[in-house]
């Protein structure tokens, strides 16, 4: 997405519950085998005490205090998660916008999965400059994946939950005529590419159910995944992904002026928060042969975020300084279905 012009970000947030499970704990419980645990690479993961939606809330809040922003004078809210936000038929994201006091804001949830935080900061940019009024747009994300539904160490291959909120600011930068505000860290370019054909990976061979969980008292990625690659192998698999995450690495820099040659220049490259194993051979190939900058590998205390880890990795950056003015970094994220986006942004 080539943004007619950079757009800033303020109040990067990550909110965490004070519980946590370390992995030896999980070992010692028999929640997860040894091998595996060294696998995910995690040395604890967070445990919520509180809905998602209710830690979402936490997390906007501390992102408007942070921005120096009036929850009054935010036009949208975006509210994105992957799992059970605590109610049946409801919408978390007018939940989030009440309780902060939002009140002129329009609510919309973001479901795309684990990719969804990163597609609510795609949607907002859009809507920031079709919409030249609409003030501010904040973003939230929440997950909690808690028993009995969901087995966060064992559930999925290559990836360990963790509950969290975040949350950011998405706005224009000063114009020279009045309008605009400072930011923490700048937009420069998005990217989305789409494998839709993957979406079987997480359906499997399961048929369509009347309701949640139908099939078994808890989400079993595991089983989908196998059906999947029992029928179409990985490496049909890993050619779609690699493909993808290739074109959305270099749109996002040919979107900004860049060029994906092995010499861009690139404080670092954010990996999503998977597994070690995951990103050793699903990411970091890739990402260090196109761009040539640090990889940074986030979660190790905090797990995979939901469609919290775009959100989660920004308030990292910035609350390490880890930019300085004109300096770039690059936040990859993927999400079932499959899609993959990348974030350009810079310090100030």
């Amino acid at each position: 997405m080539r943004l007619p012009r950079p757009l800033g970000i303020s109040g990067p947030s990550l909110w965490l519950p004070a519980g946590r499970q370390s992995v030896r704990e999980a070992v010692r419980l028999e929640l997860v085998d040894q091998e595996t645990a060294g696998e995910l690479g995690c040395e604890q993961l967070p445990v919520a005490d509180q809905a998602p939606p209710e830690m979402a809330v936490e997390a906007g809040r501390r992102a408007l205090a942070a921005a120096g922003v009036d929850a009054r004078a935010v036009g949208l809210v975006l509210h994105a998660w992957i799992h059970y936000q605590g109610h049946d038929l409801w919408s978390p994201a007018h939940f989030v916008a009440d309780r902060l006091g939002a009140d002129a804001a329009v609510p919309v949830g973001v479901q795309q999965v684990c990719n969804g935080g990163a597609a609510a900061v795609e949607l907002a940019a859009a809507r920031l400059f079709v919409e030249p009024g609409l003030g501010h747009a904040l973003v939230t994300t929440a997950d909690a994946f808690l028993d009995p539904g969901f087995d966060r160490w064992s559930g999925d291959y290559g990836i360990a939950y963790g509950d969290g909120a975040t949350a950011l600011v998405l706005h224009h930068l000063p114009d020279g005529e009045g309008g605009g505000r400072p930011a923490d860290l700048v937009l420069h370019s998005l990217s989305t590419v789409a494998a839709p054909r993957l979406e079987r990976m997480h359906r499997g061979d399961d048929p369509f159910s009347p309701a949640a969980r139908s099939l078994g008292p808890r989400v079993d990625i595991r089983r989908t995944k196998k059906a999947y690659l029992r029928a179409e192998g990985m490496e049909t698999f890993t050619e779609a992904s690699s493909g993808a995450l290739r074109s959305a690495v270099e749109s996002c820099l040919a979107d900004a002026g860049l060029a994906a040659t092995g010499d861009v220049p690139l404080r670092c490259v954010v990996a999503p928060r998977l597994g070690r194993k995951t990103i050793d051979l699903a990411y970091a190939p890739l990402l260090t042969k196109l761009t040539g900058a640090e990889l940074l590998r986030p979660g190790s205390a905090t797990g995979h975020l939901g469609a919290g880890d775009t959100a989660a990795s920004l308030a990292e950056l910035h609350a390490r300084r880890m930019l300085g003015p004109g300096e770039y970094a690059l936040v990859v994220s993927a999400g079932a279905g499959f899609t993959w986006s990348c974030l350009l942004v810079s310090g100030t």
